[in-house]
């Protein structure tokens, strides 16, 4: 996978981040628990079927396993045990990607809004953001709950926008997932990915103005670029 080192990056009012994979690091935990209560409920996860669930909404979710497993997959049960065993492992430490709290900082010495949205629910979302010590860092947080349409959908980052009072084309969305980068390009964000557990394809790395290693790396390419 090749990294962009430089942006070609317009002036822009507000930044908005997507959550688990982007913000926080809590994507690779939850891919063993979704491998481990598969096993446990009887059915073989794979690799293919969890990268298609990667960014997807819960009703995303279910539909993808039903189509993968059938429908006697028991996506109630399965769904209830990962976020009881997530809640567990997150109770007292969520962590949190490489150069985040140093961006978000950053922003806000600028005096830059900032917002997240996410395809998480608002109780999961309040809770890892709020245990991470960043739930009060943002402006407003848009989850699941607050959208009729989930990502891909350009909704939740066109709420975002709408609650910051910037225009979209003014917004610079930050992502990890192909649901999303589809979201926030569609929202008409200037939209950069930064790759977690997958890597962009060629449809997805042109949508957006770059591809990232690291939210530190954007940092410094945003605001600290080599002359």
């Amino acid at each position: 996978m090749s990294i962009d080192l430089h942006l070609n990056l317009a002036p822009f009012e507000a930044v908005i981040f997507d959550m688990d994979g982007t913000i926080l690091d809590t994507e690779a935990v939850f891919r063993t628990i979704v491998f481990e209560v598969c096993e446990e409920l009887g059915f073989e996860m794979t690799d293919e079927v969890h990268r298609s669930m990667v960014g997807s909404s819960h009703e995303r979710t279910n539909q993808l396993l039903i189509e993968a497993y059938g429908v006697a997959f028991p996506y109630a049960l399965f769904d209830d045990k990962c976020r009881a065993i997530m809640k567990t492992r997150m109770h007292t430490d969520v962590p949190v990607k490489a150069g985040a709290r140093e961006l978000i900082d950053e922003l806000h010495s600028r005096g830059i809004p900032s917002a997240v949205a996410t395809s998480s629910r608002r109780p999961h979302a309040e809770l890892h953001l709020g245990t991470a010590g960043l739930l009060h860092r943002f402006e407003t947080v848009v989850t699941r709950d607050d959208v009729i349409n989930p990502k891909p959908h350009p909704e939740p980052y066109l709420m975002a926008a709408q609650r910051l009072g910037v225009e979209p084309r003014a917004c610079l969305a930050l992502e990890d997932s192909h649901a999303g980068v589809k979201a926030a390009h569609a929202a008409g964000m200037q939209t950069i990915m930064v790759p977690d557990l997958i890597h962009p394809s060629e449809e997805i790395r042109a949508l957006g103005i770059a591809v990232m290693e690291s939210l530190d790396h954007v940092h410094r390419a945003a605001f600290f670029p080599r002359s």
